[in-house]
């Protein structure tokens, strides 16, 4: 198939439409964790939990959740199916707990204008916001900015340096 985007956001859509598993009222928004064991699970933090704790849980490394960087094809805005995973860990996290907030920082490497690597950038955390959106998160929940090329993680001007930068980031309140 020739369309990825079109393919991914069918494969998103239909996932959102899978419905959750039920639970009491106690517990907050339903989630079905269809993850595999790798993922681990994915922490609730309830309002009155102050914030620290929630992001303890986020910096985890043995959970998917201490993840927060999708990587993007050279030119491109679409999401690689193995980032998917990723995608969906933190938009169950995000349904789970709808008092977080995230912002996702689009990036690109410094090839091409700097209009050009703005809006790319742009493109990539709007791609990750949609899917997210899809996936269950409200959009009062996520903002997608672009910082073009001016937070490179990588400074070398190698092929591989250049791919570390086409990038977007998922960061959680008290991160920014």
């Amino acid at each position: 198939m020739r369309y990825p985007l079109a393919a991914s956001m069918l494969a998103l859509s239909l996932l959102a439409g899978c419905s959750s598993t039920p639970m009491s009222s106690d517990q907050g928004a339903a989630v079905e964790d269809r993850s595999a064991s790798s993922a681990g699970s994915i922490p609730t933090v309830r309002p009155d939990q102050p914030q620290g704790a929630g992001l303890a849980a986020l910096r985890d490394p043995n959970n998917i959740l201490s993840k927060r960087s999708v990587m993007f094809d050279y030119d491109s805005f679409t999401i690689r199916g193995e980032f998917m995973p990723l995608v969906e860990a933190h938009a169950r996290f995000l349904v789970a707990n709808p008092q977080m907030k995230m912002l996702i920082q689009g990036s690109a490497d410094e090839r091409g204008s700097r209009e050009y690597n703005l809006a790319l950038g742009q493109k990539r955390s709007d791609a990750i916001k949609k899917a997210l959106m899809l996936l269950g998160a409200q959009e009062t929940q996520i903002e997608s900015v672009s910082l073009g090329e001016e937070k490179p993680r990588c400074t070398e001007r190698t092929e591989a340096c250049y791919a570390e930068n086409r990038r977007g980031e998922m960061l959680y309140a008290g991160e920014f």
